[in-house]
């Protein structure tokens, strides 16, 4: 009867033999253990004792709002004047064009300003709808702003002409809105 060795090769000084894999099936049962156990954690009970804690916890207040929507429907032409003076209230410096208006759904506004002299300007914009309102400010060759408002919200950017330019001002809005824009110098 042939003999059937343990070993294929001997094994020779200072070699040791390679450890045994794990075998899958424990690993799996292991795995299987350690789920059972993160599930076990996550047990939820009810207290319906009365006077518990929950009932004396304090109940968070309701949301404030900051601002009420009805307040920026357009004004009239007669009520542009006090909305403009509210909306941008007066500052320093000479003001070299100023303009406001009520634009209807969809219109699209053009004012050019008169030839402004080089130097450094600041422009206010502001606008009063339940949409944003874009305004495009723009010399003869170089875009200076760009800007989707959102209605409610003041916005001033200093402007630098490095030469004699007239400004155009382009004001869009989709529904009606009123619009007011001015520019000073700093």
């Amino acid at each position: 009867m042939p003999s059937v060795r343990r070993n294929s090769a001997p094994l020779t000084r200072g070699t040791a033999r390679a450890p045994l894999a794990p075998k899958p099936a424990a690993a799996v049962a292991l795995g299987l253990v350690l789920a059972a156990g993160a599930l076990a954690a996550c047990e939820y009970t009810y207290d319906d004792r009365a006077g518990s804690a929950q009932d004396t916890a304090t109940v968070a207040p309701a949301p404030a709002f900051t601002r009420d929507p009805l307040q920026q429907d357009p004004v009239s032409d007669a009520e542009l004047g006090d909305w403009m003076s509210r909306a941008l209230p007066e500052s320093t410096g000479p003001v070299v064009q100023a303009d406001a208006g009520l634009l209807g759904a969809g219109e699209v506004r053009h004012v050019s300003s008169p030839v402004l002299e080089t130097g450094t300007y600041i422009l206010a914009i502001a606008c009063r709808s339940q949409r944003r309102v874009t305004f495009t400010v723009r010399t003869e060759t170089l875009t200076l702003v760009d800007l989707a408002l959102r209605c409610g919200i003041n916005r001033e950017n200093v402007i630098y002409l490095s030469t004699d330019s007239v400004l155009t001002v382009r004001v869009e809005a989709r529904t009606p809105a009123n619009y007011a824009f001015r520019v000073r110098r700093l």
